[in-house]
């Protein structure tokens, strides 16, 4: 690896640490230099543009690790399961590859849970060919239900899935646990399917 792609590295991955640990607007630039032994406190400024440009280049990060766990998975089943399958289990592969601890689970979490940077995560979606095939697959499977019913469900369920592995990230570093990520991620691909799939109480009036 070449000079200035360990220290941007290294620079990220304190980002990472620190802003899990702390949330993004605890900490300054300055204080990523030092947490990533960069003497030059304005180092993220040099490799990033700025603090935007740091929190863009983590999740840019983050969405092709996550497509490349994709592209060499089989391909999905022919189901709900399958589909959502396909979706959320190239991060769990993710998670489970990391060093431990491991800090990606709670950085997602600051970023999804702060209004100043859930812009940067819309703007990160992953959109491969791959990712774009089962969201549409999932969505004309579930097309016998409200589609406002479905995406207010989506909204509810990547939070309950982005506090859900934080929390199991937390717990594996405070325990010095395994946190077992395929299991954590059968676990949310049942859960999310029956939540998804479940049927309407009590639909929309049509004059509304």
């Amino acid at each position: 690896m070449r000079r200035s792609e360990a220290a941007r590295t290294a620079l990220l991955d304190a980002a990472e640490r620190l802003f899990a640990e702390s949330g993004v607007a605890e900490i300054s630039d300055r204080r990523v230099a030092e947490a990533a032994g960069n003497t030059n406190h304005s180092a993220v400024r040099y490799y990033f543009g700025g603090r935007e440009g740091l929190l863009k280049a983590l999740m840019t990060r983050h969405v092709r690790e996550v497509a490349e766990q994709r592209e060499g998975m089989p391909p999905a089943e022919d189901s709900v399961l399958g589909d959502i399958r396909g979706l959320v289990e190239p991060s769990m592969r993710v998670l489970d590859q990391l060093p431990r601890p491991s800090w990606r689970a709670r950085f997602l979490d600051h970023v999804l849970h702060n209004p100043a940077t859930q812009p940067i995560m819309r703007e990160a979606q992953d959109t491969t060919p791959q990712a774009l095939q089962l969201r549409d697959s999932l969505a004309a499977r579930l097309r016998h239900l409200d589609p406002e019913v479905v995406a207010g469900r989506a909204r509810l369920i990547t939070r309950i899935v982005s506090t859900a592995t934080a929390q199991v990230e937390a717990r594996a570093e405070r325990d010095g646990e395994d946190p077992r990520w395929p299991e954590v991620g059968d676990f949310l691909v049942d859960a999310i399917t029956g939540m998804l799939s479940a049927p309407v109480s009590r639909p929309r009036r049509a004059d509304r």
